[in-house]
Order: C-alpha cells, then sequence, then structure tokens
C-alpha cells in the first residue's frame, strides 16, 4: 500500500485501477471473514468447552497483538513529531472521540435500552453495557482497519496513542457520568437502580492499553529501529514489510474464529439478543465514520490522513470494555454480553467500511487536499495532476 500520492477519479495509475492491489487473501477478505465467523460460532456451538483454553491460553489477545504488529512496524516513526505538531488534526480526533462519540453512543442507548420508546423495553444491562463500549476509544482493531483502507499508518498510530493517554485519565470519569450521573438527572433513575459504584481503576485501563497496544507498538518500533539500522531503510520497506505483511489478515482471520468461539453458545440462544445490540452499534459506527470522515475532509486533510481520522473515531475499544464490564459486573451478566456482541458486530461492519472508504478514493478529487499532508513532495511538485 503505497501513499506516494492521493489517488483521485482521474488518476490513470495502475493501483488506482486496482486501489488495493489485491492478491488471493485481499480481493476475497469479505468472504474469509464471513467464513471465520461461522467457524468460530460453529466451534463454540458444538464444543462449548473450546471457549476455556482459549481464555487460559489468551488466544484472542494473542491475535491481537499480532494482526497489530505489521502496521506499527511499518510506521516511519520520524515523521511522529509531524503529526503531533498538526493541531487541526489532533484537535478535530479530540472532539470526535470524547465529545461526538460518547454523546452519540449514550443517545442511541438511551433510544434502544430504556423504555422511553414505545415498542422498545427497558434493558438496563444493555444500556450499561453500550455506555461502556462508548467511553472505551479505539487502540486495537482500528489499525487494521486503517491498513486496509490505506489509510495514514503513522497519523492512525499517532492518533491511537494520543487517545490511549487521554483514556487512561478519562475512562473511569466517562462511565461515571454517562451510566451513573446523567440517568437521573434526565429521569431514567431506573437504568442505574441498585447500582453505587464503578469500580474502575487506573491500573485497569493502563493494563488494557498496555497489553493491547504497548506490546505491538514496542516490537513494531524496535523491529524498524534494528532493521533499518543493520540492514537499510530501501531493504526495510522493500523487503521485509513485504514478508510481514500478511500476518495481519492471518491474525484477524485467527482473531474472528477465537472470539467468535467464546461466544458461539450465546450467539446461537439468544440471537434477537445479539441482533438487538447489532442495531444502535451498527448505527454508530456508520455514522461515526461518515461523519468523522466529512469532518476530516472538510479541513482539507487528505485521503490518508482523512481515512485515519474517520477509522479512529468509528472504532472503539472493546477489549477494555469487555474486562472492565466482567470485574464489575461478572462473566454471566447482561451487561458483559453486550460488550461482547460489540466486536462480533465491529468486524462486518468496518470491513464494509473499509470498502466505503476505498471508493470515496477513488470517486472523490482529493487534488488541493494536503491538511495533514506527510509527503512533502504533493501537491507542490504536482500542480498539473489535476
Amino acid at each position: 500500500m503505497s501513499n506516494a500520492h492521493e489517488h483521485g477519479p482521474d488518476c490513470g495509475c495502475e493501483s488506482c485501477g486496482d486501489p488495493r492491489s489485491m492478491d488471493f487473501l485481499d480481493k476475497y477478505l469479505t468472504v474469509w471473514i464471513f467464513g471465520a465467523m461461522a467457524v468460530g460460532v460453529g466451534l463454540g456451538y458444538v464444543a462449548p468447552s473450546v471457549t476455556q483454553p482459549i481464555q487460559d491460553l489468551h488466544l484472542v489477545e494473542i491475535g491481537l497483538i499480532l494482526m497489530m504488529y505489521p502496521p506499527l512496524a511499518k510506521a516511519d516513526y520520524s515523521r511522529l513529531p509531524t503529526v503531533f505538531s498538526n493541531w487541526r488534526v489532533l484537535g478535530l480526533s479530540l472532539v470526535q472521540n470524547w465529545l461526538i462519540g460518547p454523546t452519540l453512543m449514550f443517545g442511541l442507548a438511551v433510544f434502544f435500552f430504556s423504555g422511553l420508546v414505545p415498542g422498545l423495553p427497558a434493558r438496563p444491562e444493555y444500556f450499561l453495557g453500550l455506555v461502556f463500549i462508548g467511553m472505551a476509544r479505539c487502540i486495537a482493531m482500528v489499525l487494521v482497519w486503517n491498513e486496509l483502507a490505506e489509510g495514514s499508518t503513522e497519523y492512525v498510530t499517532g492518533l491511537v496513542a494520543f487517545n490511549s493517554l487521554f483514556q487512561i485519565l478519562t475512562y473511569g470519569v466517562y462511565v461515571w457520568f454517562f451510566a451513573l450521573f446523567l440517568p437521573p438527572v434526565l429521569g431514567m433513575e431506573s437504568l442505574v437502580a441498585g447500582i453505587t459504584t464503578f469500580d474502575i481503576t487506573v491500573g485497569q485501563v493502563f493494563e488494557a492499553i498496555f497489553i493491547f497496544l504497548g506490546v505491538p507498538f514496542a516490537a513494531g518500533f524496535l523491529t524498524r529501529y534494528v532493521g533499518t539500522r543493520v540492514k537499510s531503510e530501501p531493504w526495510y520497506d522493500e523487503e521485509f514489510v513485504p514478508r510481514i505483511d500478511p500476518l495481519t489478515l492471518v491474525a484477524l482471520l485467527f482473531t474472528v474464529i477465537v472470539m467468535f468461539a467464546t461466544q458461539g453458545n450465546n450467539i446461537v440462544a439468544a440471537p434477537g439478543d445479539v441482533l438487538l445490540i447489532a442495531v444502535p452499534l451498527t448505527i454508530y459506527f456508520v455514522v461515526m465514520f461518515l461523519v468523522s470522515f466529512g469532518m476530516g475532509r472538510g479541513i482539507g486533510a487528505d485521503y490518508s490522513t482523512t481515512t485515519a481520522i474517520g477509522f479512529t473515531a468509528a472504532s472503539n475499544n472493546f477489549e477494555l470494555a469487555i474486562a472492565v464490564a466482567v470485574a464489575v459486573f461478572g462473566v454471566g451478566s447482561g451487561v458483559a454480553f453486550a460488550t461482547v456482541v460489540g466486536p462480533l458486530i465491529e468486524v462486518p461492519v468496518l470491513l464494509a467500511l473499509v470498502n466505503v472508504a476505498l471508493y470515496f478514493q477513488r470517486r472523490f478529487d482529493w487534488a488541493g487536499f494536503d491538511t495533514g499532508s506527510l509527503d512533502r513532495q504533493t501537491p507542490a511538485d504536482t500542480p498539473d495532476d489535476d
């Protein structure tokens, strides 16, 4: 995947004719994803005992770390100071992730599970589950979606690090405000009846971020640092990176299988509840991506930066939400079930949005959109490429 220039509807390069330069795995990725989902659900339903070894061996965590390693190993960390110096992009991401996102998820949780809407009974446990999800900003799978959509690896890495730091400081406060304080203020006391506190510590948040971001980040950084110095940057980018690139998709498929296997029995037993939770989550993903993508383009950001902004805002840190829900309410609670449904819905919906992003890459004219551009040769050196 190359960001040498911004592709557009009139670009005649071979990559724009086939923007993902699809190999066999890429070309049928949707088929592989849904196949992995089916295998996981079937495995969990037929052999529910498989859940325990998956948890004991931390297979989901290992899969997440492995699939994040190649994008982080590809990132050019020398460009991160430029990323963090662009306050327009960072400020926009802050608004999207910590104002629009949590408010939208709270609104959807109220609409679907507060009991205020005729025909939709009150489900406090699902309300709380959605709040737990909405307050946890993504630190993991966003790297994969951004990679597939040809977004900026440097920007998504910087934005994830930026939001992770903010998350350590604010996650507990956000959950308290939206799940415990705000409902009674709005006359919805029944949604938090019997709950007096949320025991969410900074340590819990930091542990999740360390595992799912810190470990692959350190591995990726060290790989690039050692590889470019022992060999050279051209060797690293042209020889080594293509060798590890397939690991992202292979690890993604593995993670989907084991993740779905842990919930196969529950999904088959309560498909109606899965669908009920899926509706607000799908709305959330789609709205957040389209709004954030539009805001990125609105400030004049180039395609790769806009895509990184869009996927960072649309994704959520389900690992943290699940961990906290299980710790506070127990693994068999409705709150924990709602948080587990999250990644089951995120995978197919965000995969579809990858294709939407690639369509926008071809459909829109990106000439002159250079806010956040890390390629200083563009567009100044190519004024006649319109």
